[in-house]
C-alpha cells in the first residue's frame, strides 16, 4: 500500500486520517454500487477497521463518513458534514504558492486567536470535484474566496473577520 494513501475526511465534529479509503471506495464500488445504503455503510466499515482504530461507541459516525465519501466517489449526491465553527479548504498540488496561502492562512489565524480545521487538499482529482480551474483556491465555510492566487493578508484577515461575526 503506498504511503500517502491516507485521506482526511470528516467525522463528526472532526477531521480523521484515514488509511486505505482511496482503495476501499475503489474495491467496494465493483461489487456493491448498486447494494443497498446499509450494506455497503457495513462493507466499508468492515474493510477499513482493519487499517483504521474506529471507537465502537461512534462507529455510526464514521459509517455515515464513510458512505458520504462512497457517494462523492461515484458523483452521486450527498449531504456534506455540517461543522461548528470555522471550515477553511485549500486547493492545489502542494506548490510554493499553495503551501504559502496555507501558512498565511495559519499565521493570521493565529494572530487572531481563531480556531478552525483546515484541510489542504493536493490530490487532483478531488480538487477538480470542487469544480475549480486553477490553484490554489481557497474555500471558507463552503463559499469560494479566490482562485488561482494568493489574497493579500489584508485580504485574508478581513474574510475571516467577517466570517467569524456570523459564528
Amino acid at each position: 500500500m503506498p504511503q500517502n494513501d491516507v485521506r482526511q475526511i470528516r467525522v463528526g465534529k472532526h477531521t480523521i486520517g484515514i488509511i486505505g479509503l482511496k482503495n476501499s471506495l475503489e474495491d467496494v464500488a465493483k461489487d456493491f454500487a448498486e447494494k443497498p445504503e446499509a450494506e455497503i455503510r457495513d462493507e466499508l466499515l468492515k474493510r477499513l477497521a482493519e487499517k483504521n482504530y474506529i471507537p465502537e461507541h461512534i462507529q455510526e459516525e464514521y459509517g455515515r463518513a464513510f458512505l458520504r465519501e462512497f457517494n462523492k466517489f461515484l458523483g452521486r449526491s450527498y449531504e456534506e458534514e455540517l461543522s461548528e465553527g470555522l471550515e477553511i479548504k485549500v486547493l492545489g498540488p502542494g506548490c510554493p504558492r499553495c503551501d504559502m496561502l496555507e501558512s498565511e492562512l495559519k499565521e493570521v489565524m493565529t494572530e487572531m486567536n481563531l480556531p478552525a480545521n483546515i484541510e489542504h487538499i493536493t490530490d487532483v482529482k478531488e480538487i477538480g470535484k470542487y469544480g475549480v480551474m486553477s490553484t490554489p483556491a481557497l474555500f471558507i465555510n463552503g463559499e469560494v474566496k479566490c482562485v488561482g492566487s494568493v489574497p493579500h493578508r489584508s485580504k485574508l484577515v478581513a474574510w475571516l473577520k467577517e466570517i467569524q461575526e456570523k459564528i
